[in-house]
């Protein structure tokens, strides 16, 4: 593969630089495959989440503790790791994360217990949320305001394979092998993932200032927590997160547990979400520097709020089958590919020195929001898919208000 940071070299240099670096495709590799492993460690165990409650004698609502403390585990983890990686830089913290997720799979797989497995998750989660608020700082680090939704947007693109291919795969082991192979792949993706981040990535964050102390870096997420903009771009990315998040608690219950569906079928009609999530990356990743971080927002959350209307109106003509459910989610998925990439945009450029830490304040709201979304949908869903209906079209008129604190204003340039 070459020296170590060879791919990386010709990037390492431009904040000092007015021009863009060219992304190398093993550049863009490493990050989706670093941004990759949380979303697998989210998705690949989801359709064994029934046969786990049967295996361990707990109930779904038990269950259900292993996404929504995974998810908070991961706002907690985003808080820590940003700053970090603003203080000592992305590359040392990166590598600690990625081992730390391999070292909670394999408590995870070895767990006898409901609590034994709560724990490994958390492990799991605190690693593994190093990939998304890292990859998105080294953009960050890299590229200006035109280029950063375009690039996030192709990261994200390439890394909602993960989340397409996880449930089928999760489904899969699990008819065949039982649910702790989910967890062995983990180790393995996980294992992969920091041998390429330890021989291919080089230190982005050149401006990190060692001496910074924890006083500095509460002042620097209180001067986040004064933005306006950074409250809006913050809120909406959460909201539209909170969406996919409640689709993703209640979705297994209701296709295996209401509908009668296999764990397998329940993985393949899920691939329909993270499909409609790589278009609408991609039409970011054509269109957003030119058509402006807003307008890619505003078209984004008013698809969701149509697609969520359009699944309520099958599920009222008497239509209870998956594709009432997953032919909406392709374009909400769709639609969070136009928002989230260009919403992460506008929060790490509102204060360019901050990337890192407004990275993981950011990425901690959008996840935390989805570990409050997922117990509620648990506790809500009985005999109708109505509750969860109703969880996500709140959710998808909430992100249209906060829209609003950013609405008529520009991302701000690079600092």
């Amino acid at each position: 593969m070459g020296t170590a940071g060879s791919d990386f070299d010709v990037m390492t240099h431009t904040n000092a630089a007015a021009a863009q670096p060219t992304a190398s495709p093993g550049f863009i590799a490493l990050l989706i495959a670093v941004s990759a492993v949380s979303p697998l460690g989210i998705n690949m165990y989801l359709p064994s989440m029934p046969a786990m409650a049967r295996a361990l004698g707990v109930d779904f609502t038990t269950i259900q503790l292993t996404l929504s403390l995974y998810l908070g585990a991961m706002a907690v983890g985003q808080l820590i790791i940003g700053p970090l990686s603003d203080k000592f830089g992305r590359r040392p913290v990166l590598l600690i994360g990625l081992l730390t997720f391999v070292v909670g799979s394999a408590i995870c797989l070895l767990a006898q217990s409901i609590n034994v497995l709560i724990f490994g998750r958390i492990v799991q989660a605190i690693g593994g949320c190093a990939g998304i608020t890292l990859s998105r700082a080294i953009v960050r680090d890299l590229y200006g305001r035109n280029q950063v939704a375009s690039m996030i947007a192709y990261v994200t693109m390439g890394m909602a394979v993960a989340p397409m291919i996880a449930p089928t795969i999760g489904g899969l082991l699990e008819t065949f092998f039982g649910w702790r192979a989910s967890f062995a792949f983990l180790i393995g993706f996980g294992g992969l993932a920091l041998v390429f981040a330890y021989w291919r990535l080089s230190e982005t964050n050149h401006g990190r200032a060692s001496g910074e102390s924890a006083r500095e870096l509460l002042q620097g997420y209180g001067s986040l927590f004064r933005s306006r903009q950074f409250w809006g771009y913050t809120l909406v990315t959460s909201f539209v997160s909170a969406m996919f998040f409640a689709f993703l608690a209640g979705a297994p219950y209701v296709m295996i547990e209401l509908l009668g569906r296999s764990p397998a079928e329940y993985g393949f009609y899920f691939a329909m979400v993270p499909c409609g999530y790589m278009l609408g990356n991609f039409v970011t990743g054509r269109i957003a520097g030119t058509m402006g971080a807003n307008r890619m927002i505003l078209a984004g959350t008013l698809l969701s709020l149509a697609s969520i209307a359009a699944m309520a109106a099958l599920i009222a003509s008497g239509l209870l089958a998956p594709v009432a459910l997953f032919g909406p989610m392709l374009f909400i998925g769709v639609a969070n590919g136009l928002v989230l990439p260009s919403g992460i945009a506008g929060a790490v450029s509102v204060k360019p020195d901050l990337a890192g830490a407004a990275s993981g304040l950011s990425g901690s709201f959008q996840i935390g929001f989805g570990a409050l979304v997922a117990p509620i949908v648990g506790a809500a869903l009985g005999s109708t898919v109505w509750p969860l209906i109703a969880i996500m079209a709140t959710c998808s008129c909430l992100a249209i208000v906060s829209f609003t604190l950013v609405a008529g204003q520009r991302v701000p340039a690079r600092g």
